[in-house]
């Protein structure tokens, strides 16, 4: 196992809360576009009807699980309802609306760089990105990093956090093995993939 740097508590909070927005927002604009402002109206009450409070005096790791649980809940609700309005042929059209959403939201210096070293040293740029998901990933889920090059990028996931909720099978299927996978690909010119195991997974990543 290789060792990096471990995210603390209050930017895992940061970074869920920061996803929590970013699917509040993006599924009901795409149903005012595809159905109007009443399908959307409809999400927002099932959403509602499943969100969990927080208080003042808890503790950041508190906090963290149960942002953590409404970010699941927001997202696999909402892809439930899409899904539920619009059939499997909506469903994919969601999925690249979040894709290409997710490419807009990450854009900025560090990614436009990123693509100038990987123009001229395509390794090292690997290597950054690899370095860079070893860390970002850990607010989504526990993992240990087995590999880290400037080739290949490999996380084993004992038991996927996501999985510990009910009905996340979309949150897994359709988010991670879907979604991302477009992201990384389109955004970072390279190729994630899962090999799933009941609650357990690898994840690979490698330049395209």
């Amino acid at each position: 196992m290789i060792q990096v740097k471990e995210m603390p508590a209050n930017e895992k909070l940061k970074l869920v809360r920061e996803n929590f927005h970013f699917s509040e927002t993006l599924a009901p604009e795409f149903l005012e576009k595809h159905l109007g402002d009443q399908a959307a109206a409809e999400l927002r009450q099932v959403w509602q009807s499943g969100i969990k409070p927080t208080t003042p005096e808890a503790s950041v790791e508190e906090q963290y699980e149960i942002a953590y649980a409404n970010w699941i809940w927001l997202a696999h609700s909402g892809f439930d309802f899409i899904r539920q309005k619009m059939g499997e042929d909506g469903m994919r059209i969601y999925e690249q609306a979040e894709a290409e959403a997710l490419i807009k939201k990450n854009s900025g210096p560090a990614t436009w760089m990123l693509g100038l070293m990987r123009a001229v040293a395509p390794q090292t740029a690997f290597k950054m990105l690899s370095q860079n998901l070893a860390y970002q990933l850990q607010w989504i889920t526990p993992l240990n990093i087995t590999e880290l090059s400037s080739n290949r990028f490999m996380a084993e996931i004992p038991r996927c956090k996501i999985l510990d909720y009910p009905d996340s099978e979309d949150v897994c299927l359709i988010g991670c093995q879907r979604i991302y996978q477009r992201w990384v690909e389109a955004q970072f010119k390279a190729n994630m993939s899962f090999d799933r195991r009941g609650h357990a997974c690898t994840c690979t990543v490698t330049p395209l």
